[in-house]
C-alpha cells in the first residue's frame, strides 16, 4: 500500500514540474521575442543612418551642373549618375530588418528623395531616449512613421517663428 501513496506524489510532482517548465518556457520565448525586436530596431537605426548619411553626400557632392541636388531614385545612391566616374554614396540597398523586404517608403520633395521610412505597421518598442539627429522618432506609435531624412530635423516643427517645413509627399520604392 505504501507504493502506491508514492506513485501519486512521483505523479503529482512530475505534473507540477511540467507545467513549470511550460511557464519557463514560456516567459523565456517572450523574452527572446523582445529581444529579437529590439535588435531589429538597432538594426533599423543604423540602416536608416546609412540612408540618412548617403542622402546627405549626394546632396552635397555638387554635380556638373554646381547645385546641390537630391536623389531622384534611391539606386542614384549606389552610383551617382552626375559624375562620369563611378562616384558611390552607399555601398548597397538594405533591407527593411522590421519587415525583411527590399522596401522602403520614400520621402519625396518636389519629386526628389530626401528620406526613406520603413513599412512596418509594427508598434516600437524603444519610444524616447534617441540620438539628437533622431528626436523626430521619439513617440510614434508604428515604425512606419520613423522618418530618416537628411536633414534630420527637416520635418520637426519649426521654433520661435521661424518658416514652416516644406510639403512632403511619401511613396513606395522596391528594389
Amino acid at each position: 500500500m505504501k507504493m502506491r501513496r508514492a506513485g501519486g506524489f512521483a505523479y503529482l510532482w512530475t505534473l507540477m514540474l511540467i507545467a513549470f517548465m511550460g511557464v519557463g518556457l514560456s516567459i523565456a520565448g517572450d523574452l527572446y521575442a523582445t529581444a529579437m525586436r529590439r535588435d531589429k530596431e538597432r538594426q533599423l537605426l543604423f540602416v536608416g543612418h546609412e540612408f540618412r548619411n548617403a542622402i546627405a553626400r549626394y546632396y552635397n557632392a555638387s554635380g556638373g551642373a554646381g547645385q546641390h541636388q537630391y536623389p531622384l531614385t534611391l539606386e542614384d545612391l549606389l552610383k551617382d549618375p552626375r559624375f562620369p566616374n563611378p562616384t558611390r554614396h552607399l555601398r548597397r540597398l538594405y533591407v527593411d530588418p522590421t519587415t525583411g523586404k527590399n522596401e522602403w517608403g520614400l520621402i519625396l520633395v518636389q519629386g526628389r528623395i530626401v528620406g526613406v521610412h520603413p513599412l512596418s505597421p509594427q508598434r516600437p518598442i524603444k519610444q524616447d531616449n534617441f540620438d539628437d539627429d533622431d528626436t523626430g522618432l521619439r513617440q510614434k506609435a508604428r515604425y512606419a512613421d520613423w522618418n530618416f531624412t537628411y536633414p534630420s530635423d527637416l520635418f520637426l516643427a519649426p521654433k520661435d517663428g521661424a518658416q514652416s517645413p516644406p510639403k512632403a509627399r511619401t511613396g513606395t520604392a522596391m528594389n
